[in-house]
């Protein structure tokens, strides 16, 4: 998947249909947009038009569904639209939303699939965020979930689902998430739920738009509906389910998921762990490299120790990456026979980060210079050696006027090595 161009839609479509839970009519319009712009959704029917990135920090809700909101603003169930976006390759669109329901259409992923298609894709001239699982990793969820990502080319799910009923049991199956496999494999493939449930649910205001019609509902006996489309399709959906969750990452995912009983609540946890693997391992794609870093930096060989930038939140987070080999200049003394990086150095280099995330604060960057006042708080947990790679993760945790106090850690293999305490001021060249 690397080398793989980001993508948006070629031109405005519209999808009608009804809402699940509310019953009521709903559109959704699709817009092209430009790179680097992600997935955003636009509700249009509220004052102001707010919209909400498709993103994990904007997860409000994941019963029946994941739900997103910024303020009080809100979407509901968009795993089978995010899916079907990453299943295509679409890095970003615009979403405008007539109220806070995307049409449930049958309750499959295909009619999404069908008018995207349709109305055509176009590749932009930037390339594609990739996050690559490394290593093993493993999360365990509220409600007996379990997840394990381990480290592929490109996505594939194998799911076990387990419901106490003749209809379903015990299932298990393997999907790649490949644009052909995900139409033909799992789009066709639709939501269910249980009669005995209906009642409950709709005194909370839930699935009062669920029918034979968007939605497999299975009573004490079988299934309502006439006929399934997989004999799994339970776990097909459920497969699909897991896509659109972890297209919350905002970027393609190279990792094999076995999920065991997933949910929407374990699937979001698992986007989470994988997001937090990525920015302690180095795994994603640079959004700044060392020819741009130079741009914002004054520091120059041999005292530039950043070579990327792979995550950044303006105002909040950032995270750099230093790739430690065993030609730089300090591993000559320290120590011949025993390389290890000096401590006094990790921290250097976890400043510099810091540093770009404290410019990005300021007018004219190019005229300014971050001077470091304090560091507290200064620990070293294990030696950084040559073919390390150090990810430092740093945090804003206070901004007034020009002077700013950071917290900072470095990671090799997602493993603590440093963290500090900073405070550091900008001040003119």
């Amino acid at each position: 998947m690397n080398g793989a161009k980001q993508r948006t839609v070629a031109k405005e479509t519209t999808l009608e249909g009804a809402g699940v839970h509310s019953g009521e009519a709903a559109s959704v319009t699709f817009h092209p947009a430009p790179a680097d712009s992600g997935i955003r959704f636009r509700r249009s029917d509220l004052d102001g038009a707010p919209e909400i990135p498709a993103n994990l920090d904007n997860v409000t809700g994941t019963e029946l569904g994941t739900s997103l909101g910024v303020g009080e603003a809100r979407v509901l169930t968009v795993e089978h639209l995010m899916a079907t976006f990453y299943a295509l390759g679409v890095d970003n669109v615009l979403v405008d939303l007539d109220g806070p329901e995307i049409p449930i259409r049958d309750g499959s992923f295909q009619d999404y699939v069908q008018v995207l298609e349709e109305g055509g894709l176009d590749d932009l001239d930037a390339e594609a965020r990739v996050i690559a699982v490394r290593q093993p990793l493993t999360v365990t969820g509220s409600e007996h979930e379990s997840y394990v990502a381990t480290p592929a080319e490109g996505l594939r799910i194998s799911a076990t689902i387990d419901f106490a009923h003749p209809a379903i049991g015990r299932m298990f199956g393997s999907f790649r998430a490949t644009c052909d496999d995900f139409r033909t494999q799992i789009a066709p493939a639709r939501t269910f739920g249980f009669r005995a449930d209906a009642e409950t649910l709709h005194a909370r205001g839930l699935a009062l738009g669920a029918s034979l019609e968007n939605t497999v509902v299975l009573d004490g006996d079988g299934v309502l509906n006439d006929g399934l489309r997989f004999s799994d399709e339970f776990l097909r959906h459920k497969a699909g389910d897991i896509i659109g969750d972890l297209a919350l990452l905002g970027a393609r995912l190279d990792a094999h998921i076995v999920a065991e009983r997933p949910s929407h609540t374990g699937n979001v946890a698992l986007a989470r762990a994988v997001a937090v693997h990525a920015r302690r391992s180095g795994g994603r794609m640079p959004i700044v490299d060392a020819a741009k870093l130079m741009q914002y930096l004054p520091h120059r060989y041999p005292m530039l120790l950043v070579d990327r930038i792979i995550d950044f939140e303006s105002g909040k987070r950032i995270v750099g990456v230093k790739n430690v080999t065993i030609n730089e200049p300090f591993f000559q003394g320290h120590y011949p026979g025993h390389p290890i990086m000096p401590g006094v150095l990790i921290i250097e280099a976890m400043a510099q980060v810091g540093g770009l995330l404290l410019m990005e604060e300021t007018e004219n960057p190019e005229e300014k210079v971050v001077y470091f006042m304090t560091m507290d708080n200064v620990k070293w947990r294990r030696p950084v050696t040559p073919g390390d790679t150090l990810v430092f993760e740093l945090e804003m945790v206070q901004f007034k006027r020009h002077t700013c106090k950071m917290r900072g850690q470095g990671f090799v293999d997602g493993a603590l090595v440093a963290e500090a305490d900073f405070m550091a001021r900008i001040v003119d060249r």
